[in-house]
């Protein structure tokens, strides 16, 4: 039995190879991810024990607010001083540097615009000397207070060298300095994990970087000869008291690359998300392709049964083939997963400005994800039909027709009873009743959505692949296309439902997005009273900013009635973390957003005032003279008390503090302005002034309110777009399937095709016979994409219109380029078996039984 499995194997090498295809490339995606993020997480456990290396002890206050790295910036408290003069005393203290190191300070480059970071921070640091890891390349360390240096890999983004006089900014508005050296790291690198690095003298480091003199954000302990770290740190920690917290240079390494490997945990569930959907069409395509091979092999499996061979072996002949499949499918997938997860750290590296990787390791989890995947999805794809294989008689052996049409009913129940249960997951996810579980319930919504809806599939390809044919019957080539399509429901339903999955979530995604950029739009377009805004491009942890100066002279622009600021940062409110915002202007909460008060008064706040919005009012238990603790990213806790309670909406801030709040914010500039005009005064008049005013703030714009509100719901074309390009992998593999089900059609129907040419059916007819019977069913797995998704789309639009999703926007126009699409991918896939059932040889196709 196994030397006969072996020859029928290798009888169809070619056939099975390319449905193992779809499995090479969902074990790519499975693979690559483990890769990318082992690779980068060694590279950043290199990294960290660099930038920390001579550091023995190191000693900082607790931040006042834990942020996350999406909430913004995490700000450390300053160190006064005298704090540096405690651990100096302390006994086996070799050496205690009182050092700055804050993100944010940003270098304005030779082309007048900020040199940007994708992720890597932008350090504003005192200057302490060289050492082991730092060493100036050029020129000298900074004296004069107008003196900096910077690394090399910003001097290289930013195209400046010694002697250039620059723009700084950090948390003061743009300051002018001279660049006195340039330095490197040990190793010849340019920077430490693609940071880019400012280093002024240390009194303006203090006062730039965090607002007061005398203050350090850490002070780095060296530990004298024969002083462990543990028993210094501990030394340390007792000396300065419980208000700071004092670990060794190792524990700091290993934080910070938890944090970072935490961090691309995000980047691994994206690809296994991917790698789900890709082998979720992988699968439809292996279980047509060996649902097709047992059809084709039923005399001679009815043979093996009726020679002895028991259904027991059957389906151990099958399931072997599956698993020699899974087997080969693996082996590529993780070779090309390897590749990829290279290729993508390399990416990753070259987008974060230059980060040093570390060699490219396979980790096991790679191996044992690629084979668990590769061989698990094939077998259980491969059940069904051998299965159903082992049931074949001995008797079917000596009939000519081996495989009548069996009835739907039982699929067509099945495909409505998981229908139903995915329906409810989804409503049960989409309307927060999942508890903890939201996400898991939605997903498994979707997938025993797509799994139902396949199941139904055959009960309504018939007449809906009838129909569509309908457009080609003008031809004889044209109507046996139509009728070969629509021959085996089931097979046309597997087939489409490959193409269908993909379609479906790439018209769903495109529903949300186009339904959210549309009330976005709506909502702004309704409320805000502005007519200009500045604002600029988020590329990092820290928004754009600008001088709070431009808004005094903005307001005393001819035709400006009201010029804000609005300033925003994380904090603790009642012991809640949540977000704050402050306005220069308290009037503009009314006057710009359009808020109405709902109890006290929300026009004017006394600097221990504070204005919340109706749910948290509600959610909170507060009212009118409620007084609240404030715990803001600098300075201590302050008590607020509420002086006005705002009707709750998308453009408002679930709280409010007076202006005098932002010095202590994370970001005490600005990040948004609004301007309101006169009546009368036209905003081509008053937009070059703002525009001359933010000179020395090039990383924001003004706009008027219509460029605005298009460049907020613009940013979510990036996002599709990713999305798509991700998805397309699924279509991919779909189309594989519409190739693998008509080559093995092809083959099945190679004594049908040899009589139709015999009795006048020439190659080009063949030719368009295959090719309209791939594009039907192409066709009709894209309809059914569209109706899927869209409606998934509607699903999930309603569920948030609480969120502020009113508007649902169907993509028209895209759902006709995707029915375009699939007809062209018809006409590709049908191109090779075309070919092949064109050169049919004619009389030994009549003699092929």
């Amino acid at each position: 039995m196994f030397r006969a499995t072996w020859k029928s194997l290798l009888a169809r090498k070619v056939r099975l190879i390319l449905s193992g295809l779809a499995v090479v490339l969902g074990v790519m995606f499975v693979s690559g991810a483990f890769v990318l993020t082992d690779t980068l997480g060694r590279s950043f456990d290199s990294i960290f024990a660099d930038a920390y290396e001579g550091v023995d002890v190191n000693v900082a206050a607790k931040p006042k607010i834990d942020v996350a790295e999406t909430e913004g910036m995490q700000v450390p408290p300053p160190l006064p001083a005298a704090t540096l003069d405690k651990v100096r005393a302390v006994p086996g203290v070799a050496e205690a540097t009182g050092v700055v190191g804050v993100d944010g300070a940003r270098l304005i480059g030779s082309n007048g615009k900020v040199v940007a970071s994708f992720g890597p921070p932008q350090l504003g640091e005192n200057w302490t000397g060289e050492s082991d890891l730092v060493r100036l390349r050029e020129g000298r360390p900074p004296q004069a207070d107008d003196e900096i240096v910077i690394n090399k890999a910003l001097a290289t983004a930013g195209r400046v060298k010694v002697g250039d006089r620059v723009g700084v900014l950090t948390l003061k508005p743009k300051q002018e300095f001279t660049i006195v050296g340039i330095f490197g790291y040990s190793g010849d690198r340019d920077s430490i994990g693609g940071a880019n690095e400012i280093m002024f003298t240390t009194p303006v480091a203090q006062r730039l970087m965090l607002g007061a003199p005398d203050t350090f954000s850490n002070i780095t302990v060296t530990a004298a000869g024969g002083v462990s770290e543990e028993s210094l740190r501990d030394a340390v920690a007792a000396a300065v008291g419980a208000d700071y917290e004092v670990k060794t240079g190792e524990q700091l390494s290993e934080e910070a690359a938890a944090s970072m490997k935490e961090a691309l945990s995000f980047f691994n569930r994206i690809l296994l998300g991917f790698a789900a959907v890709a082998l979720l069409v992988g699968t439809f395509l292996i279980l047509n392709t060996f649902s097709i091979i047992v059809a084709q092999r039923t005399r001679e499996l009815a043979l093996m049964r009726a020679i002895g061979a028991s259904g027991g072996q059957i389906i151990g002949s099958v399931v072997l083939e599956a698993v020699a499949v899974g087997l080969i499918a693996s082996v590529l997938g993780l070779g090309a997963g390897i590749g990829i997860g290279a290729l993508l750290a390399y990416l990753f590296s070259t987008f974060a400005g230059g980060l040093t990787l570390a060699g490219v390791g396979v980790p096991l989890s790679a191996v044992i994800g690629a084979f668990a995947v590769g061989l698990v999805i094939t077998v259980v794809a491969a059940l069904l039909p051998a299965l159903r294989a082992s049931r074949i008689p001995p008797i079917a052996a000596m009939q000519d027709v081996a495989n009548p049409d069996r009835p739907l009913t039982k699929v067509t129940v099945a495909g409505a009873i998981v229908t139903a249960v995915g329906a409810g997951l989804l409503a049960l996810g989409l309307t927060g009743n999942a508890g903890g579980s939201t996400l898991v319930t939605i997903l498994g919504g979707v997938l025993f959505a797509f799994i139902g809806v396949a199941l139904l599939t055959p009960l309504i390809s018939r007449p809906v692949v009838s129909l569509l044919g309908a457009i080609f019957a003008w031809s004889v080539p044209g109507k046996l296309g139509r009728l070969n399509s629509g021959r085996n429901p089931r097979r046309t339903a597997i087939t489409a439902a490959a193409l269908m999955v993909g379609i479906a979530l790439v018209t769903g995604v495109t529903v949300i997005l186009d339904s959210a950029k549309s009330s976005i739009s709506a909502l702004a377009q309704d409320t805000l009273k502005a007519e200009l805004v500045i604002s600029g491009a988020q590329s990092g942890p820290r928004p754009p900013s600008f001088d709070p100066g431009v808004l005094e002279k903005a307001a005393a622009i001819p035709g400006v009635r009201l010029a804000d600021g609005e300033y925003g940062d994380m904090a603790v409110v009642g012991g809640e973390r949540t977000w704050v915002a402050a306005s220069s202007d308290v009037a503009a909460l009314r006057q710009i957003f359009g808020a109405e008060a709902t109890a006290g008064t929300i026009d004017r706040l006394a600097p221990d005032e504070m204005l919340v919005s109706s749910d948290t009012a509600k959610s909170r238990g507060l009212s009118v003279g409620s007084r609240v603790p404030v715990q803001l990213a600098r300075g201590e806790a302050r008590t607020y008390t509420v002086a006005g309670i705002y009707a709750s909406s998308e453009l408002t801030n679930p709280v409010v503090l007076p202006p005098e709040a932002a010095r202590d914010f994370a970001i005490p500039q600005p990040i948004q302005g609004f301007i309101q005009l006169a009546p009368g005064a036209r905003v081509a008049d008053v937009q070059p002034q703002i525009e001359a005013l933010l000179a020395d703030s090039p990383e924001v714009s003004v706009a008027d309110r219509e460029a605005f509100i298009d460049q907020q719901a613009g940013q979510l074309d990036g996002l599709l777009t990713m999305i798509q390009i991700l998805l397309a992998l699924a279509i991919v593999i779909a189309v594989l399937g519409i190739v693998n089900t008509l080559a093995l059609s092809v083959l099945e129907r190679t004594r049908e095709l040899g009589l139709l040419r015999a009795i006048g059916l020439r190659r080009a007819q063949t030719m368009r016979m295959i090719t309209v019977e791939a594009v039907v069913i192409s066709v009709f797995g894209a309809l059914l994409g569209v109706v899927v998704g869209a409606g998934l789309g509607a699903a999930v639009v309603e569920a948030l219109r609480d969120e502020g999703i009113t508007d649902l926007v169907l993509p028209w126009s895209q759902m006709g380029v995707f029915l375009g699409l699939a007809a062209i991918i018809g006409v590709v896939a049908a191109a090779l078996p075309a070919v092949r059932a064109a050169r049919i040889n004619v009389l030994g196709a009549i003699a092929h039984d």
